[in-house]
C-alpha cells in the first residue's frame, strides 16, 4: 500500500507524499477518518469550502451540496476535503453582513493557503459569501471552480408570485400609506420564503451567482437553477469532475477571472438589472487578482447595454422563472455582439461555446436587444462636488421622472436620526425634498449597511407619493428600488462633503449627465469641512476586528477591502507545522 509518492507534481504532494516524520504526521491523523493509504498516492486534493450555516437560510441546503460535489471528485480521481468557512447571514447578522465580508475573505484566504489543497470549490450562495469567499480564493491563486447555492421557489401570496425583499419593501410601505392591514402584512411572511436557497428576486446573491457565471468562473445554468432541483446536484457533481481535471491541467484562477471575463460580467449585470452591491465586490476582487478596473469601468461598459431580463426589482419575473425560460446562456446569446466570446471558462473552453446554442423559450422574460424591457439599464457612476469620488445609482430601478431633480435637502445625521424623524408629521419635507443620509459608510456604521433605500415619510405615502430622491455613503439590497443615490464617496465618516450638506441645501441630480451636486459655493463648501475637520466624529470601535475594519477599510470607490489584503501572497508555505 502507497505510503506517499516522495513529493509528487502536486501541492498537496509537500505534506502527504513525503517519506518522513513529517509526511507520517500528515498522513496519520488523516487515516483517523478511515481514509485507506491508496488516497495519498499522488492524486489532486481538492478542498470544498462550505459555508453551510443553519443561521445562513440562503446557505442551509449546501451540506448536501457538498456531497454531490465529492461524488465528482471521487470519481475522477481526486480526494475531496470538506472544510469550513465562516458563512453570513444577510438577513440575520448585525450591524451588517458587509462589516464581515473582508473577514471571511481572510478565513478562506488563510484556510486554502494553511492546507494540503490543489484546488478549490467554493460553495456559497448568500450575498457575501460569494463574494467574500472570491476574494480569499483570488489571493492564494489556485485552481478555483464555484458552485452556488441557487434561488428558492417562487414566493406565492393569495395566488400570485411575490419576490423576497422587493415585495417586502412595497407590502411595508403599503401597510405604513394604510393600503394593506398589518394582518395582511404577517400573512405574506410563510409564502415568501418556501424552500432554501437564496432570494429569488435579481439581489445581491443572484447577482453575484450570474457575475460568476459570465466570469466563466462556474458551470452553466449556476445562476439560475433552483436551490430544490436537482439538476443543481446533478452540477455540483459535474463540477466535482471539473476541479479535478482543472488542477491535472494547472488552470487556476487568475487565467480564467481576468481583464476580458470582468467585461463580459458587467455588461451581464447591466442585461439582467443587477444589484448596486456588485460594485464593491467587483471592484475589490479585481484588487485582488491584479486586474484593473476601475469605478468608470461599470457606467462605460454598461452604457450601450439595455435591460433584456424582466425581473423583479426592475420588472416582473423570478429566478425560477429565467432559469425555464432559458438561463443566463440564454441571455448571453441574446447580448453576444456586447462579449468577448474567447474569454476562458473553467471548462476549459471558451465563453462563446457556452452560449452559443443557448435558446429563449420565454420570450417575455428573457427579451431582445432590438426589444428590451427598459433602454437604460447598468450602472449610472455620479460625480460632483458632493460625491468626488463617486456615487452609484441604478436606472432600471429608478423613476424616469426623477433622474434629473433639483431639490431641498432633508438630513438624517445617523441612521436612529431617521428612524426617529421620518414619520414626525412636523417633517419639514414634500415629494421634491431630497432625504439625505449621513453617517452609514464602511468606516461610519461600521460596515456599509442596505438602508440606502430609506422609507419615505408616511405623511406622503398617505398622499400616495411612491419614490423621492434619496442620497446616502450606504448601500441598499439588491431587491430594492427607486431613485437612489448610493455609495457616496468620500463617505461623510471620512470628511466627505456629504458630512457637511445641511437641511435646505439645494442639491442637483443630473442622471444622464452624471453629475450629483450640492448648490453651495466652493468657499462655503471649503469653510463647512473646515470645522468638520477640527471636530471629527468619535470612532465607532475601540476593540477587536470592528476596530480593525475601521482603521484599515477603503473607500466604497475601492471596493471596501481593508488596505492591507489588496493583492495576493499567492500558495507557497515553505515552513513545516513540526
Amino acid at each position: 500500500m502507497s505510503q506517499g509518492n516522495g513529493g509528487g507534481r502536486f501541492r498537496s504532494g509537500h505534506s502527504y507524499g513525503k517519506l518522513d516524520r513529517d509526511g507520517f504526521i500528515h498522513r496519520s491523523w488523516m487515516k483517523s477518518q478511515g481514509l485507506p493509504d491508496d488516497v495519498f498516492d499522488g492524486r489532486p486534493v481538492i478542498g470544498i469550502c462550505n459555508t453551510w450555516s443553519e443561521i445562513t437560510p440562503c446557505n442551509a441546503g449546501l451540506r448536501d451540496l457538498a456531497e454531490h460535489v465529492k461524488r465528482g471528485v471521487w470519481e475522477a480521481g481526486g480526494l475531496p476535503l470538506e472544510f469550513p468557512a465562516m458563512s453570513l447571514g444577510e438577513t440575520q447578522m448585525r450591524p451588517t453582513a458587509m462589516l464581515f465580508r473582508n473577514l471571511l475573505a481572510m478565513d478562506v484566504e488563510e484556510s486554502i493557503r494553511g492546507n494540503p489543497i490543489d484546488g478549490v470549490v467554493l460553495l456559497g450562495g448568500c450575498d457575501k459569501t460569494t463574494p467574500g469567499q472570491m476574494m480569499g480564493a483570488a489571493s492564494v491563486d489556485l485552481p478555483t471552480i464555484v458552485v452556488s447555492t441557487g434561488p428558492m421557489l417562487n414566493g406565492k401570496f393569495r395566488g400570485k408570485d411575490i419576490g423576497s425583499g422587493t415585495d417586502v419593501w412595497k407590502f411595508s410601505e403599503a401597510v405604513r400609506a394604510g393600503e394593506m392591514t398589518l394582518p395582511e402584512f404577517m400573512s405574506a411572511e410563510s409564502g415568501m420564503s418556501r424552500s432554501p436557497g437564496t432570494c429569488m428576486t435579481m439581489g445581491t446573491a443572484s447577482t453575484m451567482a450570474a457575475i460568476v457565471e459570465a466570469m466563466g468562473m462556474c458551470l452553466p445554468y449556476n445562476a439560475s437553477i433552483p436551490a430544490v432541483d436537482a439538476r443543481r446536484a446533478a452540477m455540483a457533481h459535474h463540477t466535482g469532475r471539473t476541479i479535478v481535471r482543472m488542477v491535472h491541467d494547472g488552470l487556476t484562477m487568475s487565467q480564467v477571472a481576468t481583464r476580458a471575463a470582468f467585461e463580459n460580467a458587467l455588461r451581464v449585470h447591466a442585461a439582467i438589472g443587477g444589484s448596486t452591491n456588485a460594485v464593491v465586490h467587483l471592484l475589490a476582487l479585481a484588487g485582488r487578482l491584479g486586474v484593473e478596473l476601475s469605478l468608470e469601468d461599470f457606467d462605460n461598459l454598461s452604457r450601450d447595454v439595455p435591460l433584456l431580463v424582466d425581473l423583479q426589482p426592475s420588472g416582473r419575473f423570478l429566478m425560477e422563472d429565467l432559469h425555464y425560460a432559458g438561463g443566463l446562456p440564454a441571455v448571453m446569446k441574446q447580448m453576444a455582439p456586447f462579449l468577448n466570446p474567447e474569454a476562458l471558462t473553467v471548462s476549459g473552453v471558451r465563453i462563446g461555446e457556452q452560449y452559443e446554442k443557448a435558446e429563449v423559450f420565454n420570450a417575455e422574460v428573457i427579451r431582445s436587444v432590438e426589444a428590451p424591457v427598459k433602454p437604460d439599464s447598468g450602472i449610472w457612476v455620479l460625480r460632483g462636488n458632493l460625491a468626488p469620488g463617486g456615487a452609484v445609482m441604478k436606472p432600471s430601478a429608478a423613476s424616469p421622472e426623477l433622474c434629473s431633480h433639483r431639490g431641498k435637502a432633508v438630513v438624517f445625521e445617523t441612521i436612529e436620526d431617521f428612524r426617529a424623524r421620518i414619520d414626525d408629521p412636523t417633517l419639514d419635507v414634500d415629494a421634491s425634498s431630497i432625504l439625505v443620509l449621513k453617517g452609514c459608510g464602511p468606516k461610519g456604521y461600521p460596515g456599509m449597511p442596505e438602508v440606502g433605500n430609506m422609507p419615505l415619510p408616511t405623511k406622503l405615502l398617505e398622499k400616495g407619493v411612491k419614490d423621492m430622491v434619496r442620497i446616502s455613503d450606504a448601500r441598499m439590497s439588491g431587491t430594492a428600488f427607486g431613485t437612489v443615490i448610493l455609495h457616496v464617496s468620500p463617505e461623510s465618516d471620512a470628511g466627505g462633503p456629504l458630512a457637511v450638506v445641511r437641511n435646505g441645501d439645494e442639491i442637483a441630480l443630473d442622471g444622464p449627465s452624471r453629475s450629483l451636486n450640492l448648490l453651495i459655493s466652493d468657499e462655503e463648501l471649503a469653510s463647512r469641512l473646515a470645522v468638520w475637520r477640527a471636530n471629527p466624529p468619535a470612532p465607532k470601535a475601540t476593540r477587536g476586528y470592528a476596530k480593525l475594519y475601521i482603521d484599515h477599510v477603503l473607500g466604497a470607490d475601492k471596493g471596501a477591502d481593508l488596505d492591507f489584503l489588496v493583492g495576493a501572497s499567492g500558495s507557497v508555505v515553505t515552513r513545516e507545522s513540526h
